[in-house]
């Protein structure tokens, strides 16, 4: 059995004067304004076959709460269930039943139900509202991207030049197979030794 929202606020939920707490305080603010957006949350949340009993699951609210939390501070799940523990503003803002403290499982199973469509609605519904109060008109863009360890080579000028040459290689082989009269010389070997001497 799952919440929509959290009916009814805790005494003890205080957001800090630092300006992070600030900031958690004005979005917290928004989202009671926004209250429309916790059915989009709920209807990702329920599932075909879930019975209405046993036992509560996070809130709706809480949920899309802690997946603000995790974009806002760029946090991984096992931080946020961390500073949800130890950080007075941040329960205050998830808004989490009393006492209750989600595993790093628990947040990653409930945000990641939240559908990139859901998504795509609170944005809109964000934007429309700093548009209609004058903070942002949406007309710019700014993205930021992460970068990953993988298994490429950095690309520099020799390695580059090897690659051009063993790729036109390749598809003049490919062109001589289907009868192209092209005059043309495999220059690999060279272009192979000359990018590993450089």
């Amino acid at each position: 059995m799952r919440q929509e929202r959290t009916v009814q606020a805790s005494i003890f939920d205080l957001f800090a004067e630092h300006e992070i707490g600030r900031e958690l305080s004005v979005m917290s603010q928004w989202l009671d304004e926004h209250r429309d957006l916790l059915n989009l949350v709920t209807r990702d949340l329920r599932r075909h076959g879930v019975k209405g009993t046993g036992r509560e699951g996070l809130p709706a609210e809480a949920v899309l709460r802690c997946a603000l939390l995790k974009q806002y501070r760029q946090l991984s799940y096992q931080e946020l269930a961390f500073h949800l523990e130890d950080s007075a503003s941040f329960r205050a803002f998830a808004r989490l039943p009393w006492g209750w403290s989600p595993k790093k499982s628990v947040l990653h199973k409930t945000v990641s139900a939240i559908r990139a469509e859901t998504w795509e609605d609170i944005n809109r519904v964000l934007l429309a509202s700093a548009r209609q109060d004058g903070v942002e008109t949406g007309s710019v863009m700014r993205l930021d991207s992460t970068v990953t360890a993988a298994l490429i080579h950095e690309p520099s000028d020799s390695s580059l030049l090897w690659d051009a040459v063993r790729v036109m290689v390749r598809l003049l082989q490919q062109a001589d197979a289907l009868g192209s009269a092209i005059p043309w010389h495999d220059h690999c070997r060279a272009a192979k030794k000359r990018a590993r001497t450089i």
